[in-house]
């Protein structure tokens, strides 16, 4: 029995071949002749009927791929491979280009270029032009109290023409509007004051201690 075409195990009444007719709709309950025309199924194995109708086929369509597990997602790496320092503050440095110049020490004056990042890698702002590649470098105290205190710790002790990239938490970072670097349009002021307490990341360059 096993493998019998579809057709050989149903029967119909012949008037359903035409749907348009008003037979059609009487032959769902009644024959020709005005007696109940049940639907006429022939014996046939539970086993031989899932054949019939393509069951095994249908399983075999299904890929194992859906049952495997979805790999894990990791969190964006802010520092890539290289080695990094972290303070006791809790920022997090990495060396980028070390310098052959001047070191900075605390209380100096030094100019910069900066960019500042939020931690998933947004730009917040830069003294570099993003589309021209100008640059405004600002003139920074090595001083905490003019100054966040996570850059502070980022610059001391970088050479001239040194970079550096840091992750700098929000405990030593904009905890008030006074503290510098700030920029001055109204914009980037107010998009950097929007992350102020989260984590960012700042990627400076030292280009002379004055």
């Amino acid at each position: 029995m096993e493998g019998l075409p579809l057709h050989t195990l149903f029967h119909f009444p012949p008037v359903l071949q035409s749907p348009s007719s008003k037979r059609w709709r009487d032959a769902m309950t009644m024959d020709f002749y005005g007696q109940f025309a049940p639907l006429t199924v022939k014996s046939l194995p539970r086993r031989g009927l899932l054949k019939a109708i393509g069951f095994n086929t249908v399983l075999s369509c299904v890929s194992p791929v859906f049952a495997a597990p979805m790999p894990e997602v990791k969190e964006p790496q802010v520092f890539g491979k290289m080695l990094t320092l972290k303070l006791d503050s809790g920022v997090r440095i990495q060396d980028i280009i070390e310098g052959e110049g001047q070191k900075a020490q605390e209380g100096d004056l030094v100019e910069v270029n900066y960019v500042c990042r939020r931690s998933n890698g947004y730009f917040v702002h830069s003294t570099v032009d993003q589309f021209s590649g100008e640059s405004s470098p600002v003139i920074l105290p090595l001083d905490e109290n003019q100054i966040i205190k996570g850059l502070k710790e980022v610059l001391i002790g970088m050479k001239v023409g040194g970079k550096r990239r840091a992750l700098i938490p929000p405990s030593v970072g904009y905890i008030n509007e006074n503290l510098k670097p700030v920029p001055e349009e109204f914009g980037p002021r107010r998009s950097l004051f929007s992350h102020a307490n989260e984590p960012l990341i700042f990627e400076v360059q030292l280009l002379k201690v004055l």
